[in-house]
């Protein structure tokens, strides 16, 4: 191209764009026009037309055998639809069983039902299976005819089947029972899974993904686990009550009082009249002391919590008791005995998978240390833990320490410690103030490490006249608590009690950092599905 006629300035553009263009690599040579392609040094265009050439012919020919692939797997699935199995007459009944129980039918023909999660082939005549039924995973082979069939050239993850075949003890068997398969001999295809289900969910996939299709995220090995695990710790605490004769009670989730402050309360109608979901259980156990003395209860609550910290749930599961005739003394050995006592139980039921996931919860050591809020106070100043990171601000006597801090500290000490005797201006309204110090409360937290606050605690005000002087303060109409003020009127006595938080409990046992993956469907601000 002459530049005879161009300005110095547009000459010197030309240089420029020119001296770019003798280093242009294939695939900006593609993307270029033809007047910029006749900048090119002649022997570097004709190199990159030449290799521009050569790529073409590798993407048609790729292209080619794509398409003879695809005309050979369609052939072959039409040739499967010929294929038919029938179940062998001449072999044993087969014997239905969860795969929970494979080591008990070693060497015997069997049926089980579940879900394929996972499948590999091994070249034409093997497909290896690992099934799923809720009870465990069990290594099944298929072979010859059985995965050359139409159902077996098309079936997919969580796809669901029966499988019947012989248990044979084989070392190489993975799966929950290790040196076990199934050698099938039959099988049907119960309900077909789309081969979509491979791009849905990946090792890349965001929270937010995760979360939305939490239905297919639950099935997977670890979250599976994490539910059985939860439903195993929720039986160990009603055994360890049971075990200390409590009497489990079932308070309504649908109130008209509060709890523990109108700030995390969800208002609903309730046929016209306004109501909320319940923050707690704690006022009706107090009610039932009188008529079955020691009770608990395992139900949700629930609190509009503006935040979305990793220990936080706007609907959480709440294991609540109530003790009549106990002091505070009392009411932390209870505490106390409880979380030992579940965990050594859990660990008696679950061990292995417990310890898989965390391995190193341990039964942790009694008595737990006691301290007082002074005490925290004074320790957050000593070790350098701030009110406010950025302006290295200290706490100090009558402020609230957040989670955060609180935390830092639980870590720092790295046992469990039960925080006592906080303010009256930080607790509710319900809670026995100290008799050596009536600004203090008879009131506990349990802090544990890793999580912080996993129980809340105290003693109640069973004096009439101090009740009545806590609404006051408060700024409480007393009216709709006449039930529970009536608790102080007819035979009132010294009594306890305390709220565990379901979810954090587990947290803690099983080493997981946040609460959303012990739920179900977690529920928190901004997500309410699915």
């Amino acid at each position: 191209m002459s530049t005879d006629h161009c300005t110095p300035t547009e000459k010197g553009g030309f240089e420029q764009l020119e001296s770019q263009l003798k280093v242009v690599t294939l695939d900006e040579f593609i993307k270029l026009d033809e007047k910029q392609k006749s900048l090119i040094p002649k022997s570097r265009r004709k190199k990159l037309e030449r290799l521009l050439k050569e790529q073409e012919r590798k993407e048609q020919k790729a292209k080619e055998r794509a398409q003879t692939l695809e005309a050979e797997r369609l052939l072959k699935l039409e040739e499967s639809k010929k294929i038919k199995i029938e179940e062998d007459p001449s072999l044993p009944v087969a014997t239905c069983i969860k795969i929970r129980d494979v080591k008990r039918y070693v060497d015997r023909r069997i049926a089980v039902q579940g879900w394929v999660h996972h499948m590999r082939e091994d070249g034409k005549k093997l497909l290896f299976i690992e099934l799923r039924d809720g009870t465990g995973f069990l290594q099944c082979v298929l072979s010859d005819l059985l995965c050359q069939t139409y159902e077996a050239l098309t079936l997919h993850r969580e796809a669901t089947v029966l499988l019947k075949g012989t248990l044979t003890a084989d070392e190489r068997a993975k799966g929950s029972f290790p040196g076990i398969e199934l050698r099938v001999d039959f099988w049907q295809l119960i309900g077909p899974s789309p081969s979509e289900i491979e791009n849905i969910l990946t090792h890349e996939s965001n929270p937010d993904i995760l979360l939305n299709n939490r239905h297919l995220v639950i099935r997977g090995s670890r979250t599976s686990t994490i539910l059985k695990l939860r439903s195993i710790i929720t039986q160990c605490f009603r055994e360890h009550f049971f075990d200390r004769g409590y009497v489990e009670v079932f308070p309504p989730t649908i109130v008209q009082t509060q709890c523990e402050g109108g700030s995390t309360l969800f208002q609903l109608d309730y046929f016209g009249e306004p109501a909320y979901l319940t923050q707690s259980s704690q006022m009706y156990l107090e009610t039932a002391i009188a008529s079955v003395g020691d009770c608990f209860c395992i139900l949700p609550s629930y609190r509009a919590e503006k935040s979305s910290t990793r220990r936080h749930l706007a609907e959480f599961h709440h294991i609540e008791a109530e003790c009549p005739f106990i002091n505070f003394e009392d009411l932390l050995l209870k505490i106390e005995d409880l979380i030992s006592d579940v965990i050594k139980r859990v660990m008696e039921k679950a061990s292995d998978w417990v310890l898989s996931m965390n391995p190193n919860i341990r039964v942790p050591k009694r008595p737990f240390r006691r301290m007082t809020y002074e005490d925290a106070i004074r320790y957050c100043q000593e070790n350098n833990i701030y009110k406010d990171e950025a302006t290295k601000m200290h706490f100090e006597l009558g402020d609230d320490i957040p989670e955060l801090p609180e935390r830092k500290m639980t870590d720092q000490i790295n046992e469990p410690i039960f925080l006592i005797r906080f303010p009256v201006s930080l607790k509710s309204f319900y809670m026995k103030k100290c008799e050596d110090n009536p600004r203090l409360t008879e009131s506990v937290d349990l802090l544990l490490p890793g999580v912080g606050e996993i129980v809340g605690g105290s003693m109640r005000i069973h004096n009439l006249d101090e009740l009545l002087e806590a609404y006051r303060r408060e700024k409480m109409d007393p009216s709709p608590y006449y039930w529970f003020t009536d608790q102080r009127k007819y035979g009132s006595v010294p009594h306890g009690g305390y709220g565990l938080g379901l979810e954090r409990f587990c947290c803690y046992l099983l080493g997981l950092y946040h609460v959303r993956d012990v739920c179900l469907y977690p529920r928190y601000k901004d997500r309410c599905k699915p």
